[in-house]
Parts: structure tokens; C-alpha cells; sequence
């Protein structure tokens, strides 16, 4: 049975040309410890894509990636009242609050006091000038803790964004409801759920920077703190497309992924997202967090119905649960959750082709892709679908892509093959026409890709050629 839920998102299209502006030199840090001030302002490759790699001319540039981890990272930017801690994962935690705010949740009614401080990171200058910006995170928040990402960027014609929403989150629910943040704009861009999108992509106007600031709060008196280890932002400007390049085969390889039917749960839960039949992100998201070998402890899982089969699909579907959105299809949410098990990385960001996904499975690396299609369009789917999730596990010889799709009868079924031009061609594109012949929006590309932080040095690499590292 097909995804029922589209995902409610909406993906404004994008001109192949960027606006006809030169992008500004990249942005100093506006504080860092002096003998790290050059690497706090020094621009990263944010990646070429695989083609590099393999000595190739590159494609023209549609994404930028972009990421703070590092413990220097952490001391460069603004901070107020957070603080850098070193280890093998460093992160920013709170120090000493910087006040104290009332916050009334919308999804409960109920109004707490908490401290917050927050980090404001050096702006950054993309080598993309953007039409979309998608943003994601990596933290633990014990109960009695939560945090905030917002954005704010500056446009070609030199005026500034205001400081928009990009999610409130907490590994839990018992504290606030995870949300994002309905009726955000300036009048030049929008916040479509999870998605800085620019109103009018064909003005020309882009996005040609931004800063993110991390708002970090707990409990009043308590020394509780939220870690963030991860903080990034995915900016793009892919072109209005109805079919897309096809890509030549490049890999033979599968990789065994655990499967899982999001269909089996149908009816249970349906205070999340009407239950099972809309849970094909949180469903694929749980695939790949048991590839790495992560998962749930059985104490976790206590609340769930014991009659029910593969209670960690549910677990999954109640912890990636947008209060706002109604749904378990917000993208940086899934990446934060899979980030909730031990030294997992996780990003939501944008692909572009076949050639990229076959790096990706040559490492060893899965991956989630979005996708929207007619029933037509995709051969051995027997469905249609506005929005829907599905692994990547590998390729066939010939080409064709192999997916754990979740939209199954079964657990068995949960593995297909679908044709390579096929499968490509609808998870790429941003324009394509709906069963009544209306034109809609595609994701571009959108992808969810998770690692563990000790990774392979063949995994890195693939990572880093994708500009996710």
C-alpha cells in the first residue's frame, strides 16, 4: 500500500543560471581564539562530487555543504553563555546561561521557565549562491534540556534576512513537542517546514550567506546541558527539470541492509502521523541506524504495544514525530534522531545523480532518498506517491537501483529493483506532472546520509568527495 501522507513541504523550483551577482569574499569569525582565527575564517571545500575524484571535469556546482564539528569550530562564532568541551567528539554545551525565558508550548498549552545561552557561528559564504536551504543537526538533549536552530542570511541585493525558525528540538517529548515553525517570511523568502525557500527562484534573487545560531536551554538551577556536536546547513540552487542527465553505470554491489515494512504497522499509533501507512521516513531512518548497528535498548521500547512486530519502527516514528508539520517526514529531524545513538553522524543534504549514490555504496554507506512519482513512473512500484522515503543499498550489474522500499507488504518484499533511468530521473528532478496532469514540485535530489564519527578511511573519502566532511 503507497505512502498515504505527501510530504507537505513546498520546493520552489530554481533557475539553471544563479543570480547575475558576484558572491562576497568569505566572512572573518567574529570571535575566536587568536591562534585559531585563521582556521575559524579560512573557507572549506565544501566538494566537487565523485567525478573529481575519478579525474573528471566537475559538474557545475549545485550544492554547497557546509558544517561546524570541530573544537575549533566551537570557539569561533559568537557565543553567549556556551562554551567548546574537546574528546573525541567535541561539542557546545551550556556554561553559564545568559537569562532566563518563558516559553509556551504551542502543541500542549503549557508555559515553563527556562536558561538559555546560545552560539551564533561565523557566517558563511556559499559557493552556491542558493534558492533552498536546508539545515541539520547533531545533539543529545537529556530530559530537561532542548534547543533551537535558527538562520539568517543575506541576500544578492545586499539586504538581510530576518532570523528564521529552522526547527525546536528535543531527542524527547516529555519536555516540549519537537516543532517547526509555520508562517515565516519577508516578503522575498519563506520557511516551508524544514526549507528556506526563496518566494520567486526566476527574479534571480539568492542567498549568497548565512549564520546559524544555536539556542541551548534547560531547567532553571540545574547543571543539565543539551551537546551539540554537529551544526550545518545544505544550501542549493538545482534547476527547474522534468527529466535530468542519465548517469552511466559504475557499480555492482549490495550492501545488507535490515528490512523494514512500514505497511505491517498500518493502524497503530495514529497519534503519529495516522500511523504506519505514513511512516516511511522514520521506517527507512531505522533501517540504516540497525545497518550501523545501532538501535533502541529494550527499556526504551517498553511503551510499545508488545503485540506489536518491530517495535523500533515505532519508537522511531514517535521520537521523528514535527508537532507543527503533522508528520514524521521532516528531514532534519530524522538526521537528528538517527544522531541520537552512540556516535552516529547524520546529515540531510542533496545528491546529484547515480554516480554520487555509487560512491556512497562503494564505501559501504547507504543512503535515504525522497521522491515523488506517478504509479506509471516507476516499474515493479505498483504505486503512485506525492512524497516518500526509501533506502539505497546498492546496484544491480547492469545499472539498476537496488532500494529497501518501505512502502511493502511485508518485510520479505521490503527489497526491490527498480530501473536505473527510471528511479533516477523522478528522485532528481524538481518539476513533474500529477495524475491530473498539474504540475508539481520534486525534491532535487534530497537525501538522508548517516555514519558513524570512526568511520573507514575508504568512507571518509567518499564522504569528503561529496563535501560531507
Amino acid at each position: 500500500m503507497p505512502p498515504a501522507t505527501p510530504r507537505r513541504t513546498v520546493l520552489a523550483a530554481a533557475l539553471a543560471a544563479a543570480a547575475g551577482t558576484t558572491a562576497a569574499a568569505p566572512a572573518s569569525a567574529e570571535t575566536c581564539a587568536d591562534s585559531e582565527a585563521e582556521a575559524c575564517a579560512a573557507p572549506t571545500d565544501p566538494g566537487t562530487g565523485a567525478d573529481t575524484e575519478r579525474g573528471h571535469a566537475p559538474a557545475p556546482r549545485l550544492v554547497d555543504n557546509h558544517f561546524w564539528s570541530s573544537y575549533t569550530d566551537w570557539r569561533c562564532g559568537i557565543a553567549a553563555g556556551t562554551r567548546a568541551v574537546s574528546g573525541h567528539r567535541p561539542g557546545l554545551v551550556i556554561d553559564t546561561p545568559a537569562g532566563r525565558t518563558d516559553y509556551t508550548d504551542p502543541h500542549t498549552g503549557r508555559t515553563s521557565t527556562w536558561e538559555h545561552a546560545s552560539w551564533t557561528s561565523p557566517t558563511h559564504t556559499s559557493a552556491v549562491p542558493a534558492t533552498e536551504v536546508i539545515a541539520s543537526w547533531n545533539a543529545h538533549t537529556p530530559p530537561g534540556t532542548w534547543l533551537q536552530v535558527e538562520l539568517r542570511g543575506t541576500y544578492g541585493d545586499g539586504t538581510d534576512t530576518p532570523w528564521f525558525v529552522m526547527g525546536r528540538w528535543a531527542a524527547g517529548d516529555a519536555d516540549i513537542r519537537r516543532t517547526s515553525v509555520d508562517d515565516q517570511s519577508d516578503g522575498k523568502a519563506s520557511i516551508w517546514t524544514d526549507t528556506f525557500s526563496i518566494d520567486d527562484a526566476a527574479s534571480g534573487l539568492r542567498l549568497l550567506s548565512y549564520r546559524l545560531r544555536l539556542t541551548l536551554y534547560r531547567e532553571p538551577g540545574t547543571t543539565l546541558t543539551p551537546t551539540v556536536w554537529r551544526l550545518g546547513a545544505m544550501a542549493s540552487d538545482v534547476p527547474d527539470r522534468f527529466t535530468v542527465p542519465a548517469s552511466a553505470p559504475g557499480l555492482d554491489h549490495e550492501l545488507t541492509v535490515p528490512r523494514y515494512s512500514q505497511n505491517i504497522h498500518l493502524g497503530q499509533y495514529p497519534e503519529y502521523d495516522n500511523g504506519g501507512e505514513a511512516w516511511c521516513s522514520p521506517t527507512s531512518s531505522q533501517m540504516i541506524i540497525e545497518y550501523w548497528g545501532r538501535g533502541p535498548a529494550a527499556e526504551d521500547l517498553a511503551w510499545v504495544n508488545p503485540d506489536f512486530a518491530d517495535p523500533q519502527v515505532c519508537h522511531a516514528a514517535r521520537f521523528t514525530y514535527d508537532y507543527q508539520y503533522a508528520g514524521c517526514g521532516n528531514w532534519p529531524f530524522n538526521a537528528a534522531y538517527a544522531a541520537t545513538y552512540p556516535d552516529m553522524n547524520a546529515v540531510v543534504t542533496r545528491l546529484g545523480s547515480l554516480t554520487d549514490l555509487e560512491t556512497l555504496i562503494r564505501a559501504g554507506i547507504p543512503a535515504i532518498t525522497s521522491q515523488s512519482f506517478r504509479k506509471e513512473e516507476l516499474t515493479g512500484a505498483g504505486y503512485g506517491t506525492s512524497g516518500h522515503l526509501m533506502t539505497v543499498i546498492g546496484f544491480t550489474a547492469s545499472g539498476d537501483v537496488i532500494a529497501n522500499d518501505p512502502a511493502s507488504p511485508n518485510n520479505p518484499a521490503v527489497r526491490r529493483v527498480y530501473r536505473r533511468r527510471e528511479w533516477e530521473n523522478i528522485w532528481l528532478r524538481t518539476k513533474r506532472y500529477d495524475a491530473n496532469g498539474k504540475v508539481r514540485g520534486g525534491t532535487g535530489g534530497v537525501c538522508y546520509i548517516f555514519w558513524p564519527v570512526k568511520s573507514a578511511p575508504s568512507q571518509h573519502r567518499a564522504l569528503q568527495a561529496l563535501g560531507l566532511v
